[in-house]
């Protein structure tokens, strides 16, 4: 197992290379000049001139990169363009807040997801189950961005329970908790459906119930365990999802996370700034997948048999 950790690790650091290469070449190629939005509209040719040889903006394209590389490995991420702090101090401040964010949302919608879920295959073809599946496809229909504003308007707004806007206290998280969650709570819904449909009609399904195991343990005991893994699998996946697809939410409670530092380092054409958010999201969202993984392992164990070296027995002479 250590050894299949370390080698997703290694893997890791073409994936880190491919994704700063390809941001690197979009912020490259959009239009804009960072000398000027520096400077700004005022300032003389000669000093924009000079400020872009000082940044090495005349620079070939890949002479700038590989000197970005070299000193990203070192830790320095550069400057940002709009603020000149350093990028990882800026990224740091930003960071627990979109972290706080997708944790929170996550959980809402394995705690929801995943018992309804179970309830729906149950109960299949019941009110319960098709009011379930009601609800999943109009969650999923429904834009995060919408259904935050429409979070606001009914319970800010209208009822005044819950502030809209800022990041200060729990209770300032739970309506963006909910609209990034939404879209998660119902692919995990349909998902868990559908898995434990397909595993609750399995032979040793029927064999338990035949030698008269509690209903409770053949469903969560039996079923549940061998229908995790494609849940798991979406748990993961919607996490990273989550971690970059707060942007908009965060747009809409002015939460200042890593989403709206995003934004405004692309409008700023702010590339230093862009690039190390984009990596540190891709960085999480490959440690969460190693994460999945390893839980792969001891859901199942005939997957951790595939991992774990079997060593061969000797034979005494």
């Amino acid at each position: 197992m250590f050894r299949y950790v370390v080698k997703r690790l290694l893997m890791i650091i073409p994936v880190i290379l491919g994704v700063s290469f390809i941001i690197f070449l979009i912020m490259n190629l959009t239009p804009g000049d960072p000398a000027m939005m520096i400077l700004g509209e005022g300032a003389r040719p000669e000093e924009y001139a000079a400020l872009r040889e000082e940044m090495g903006l005349n620079d070939p394209f890949f002479l700038r990169y590989f000197r970005y590389v070299a000193d990203a490995v070192q830790g320095d991420f550069g400057k940002s363009y709009r603020t000149n702090i350093p990028v990882f101090q800026e990224i740091a401040s930003r960071l627990p807040y979109t972290l706080n964010l997708a944790v929170t949302s996550t959980l809402i919608a394995i705690v929801l997801g995943l018992p309804i879920g179970v309830l729906s295959a149950v109960k299949q073809y019941t009110l319960a189950d098709n009011a379930a599946l009601g609800v999943s496809l109009l969650l999923t229909s429904m834009p995060a961005f919408w259904f935050a504003m429409m979070l606001i308007l009914l319970f800010s707004l209208k009822l005044r329970l819950l502030p809209s806007l800022g990041i200060d206290s729990w209770r300032h998280l739970i309506l963006p908790a909910i609209a990034t969650s939404s879209n998660t709570m119902a692919s995990l819904l349909r998902m868990t459906r559908s898995t434990m449909l397909e595993v609750i009609r399995q032979d040793y399904i029927r064999t338990a119930r035949a030698k008269g195991a509690r209903e409770s343990r053949v469903i969560f005991g039996h079923a549940l365990r061998n229908a995790l893994l494609p849940v798991v699998t979406i748990i993961g996946v919607n996490f990273g999802i989550a971690l970059g697809g707060t942007i908009v939410v965060e747009q809409v409670f002015a939460i200042p996370g890593l989403g709206q530092l995003m934004v405004n380092a692309i409008r700023a054409k702010d590339t230093p700034m862009v690039i190390a958010a984009v990596l540190f999201a891709a960085i999480i969202a490959s440690v969460v997948n190693l994460i999945v993984d390893i839980v792969y392992a001891y859901i199942d164990p005939r997957l951790k048999s595939k991992y774990v070296s079997i060593r061969p027995r000797r034979v005494p002479s």
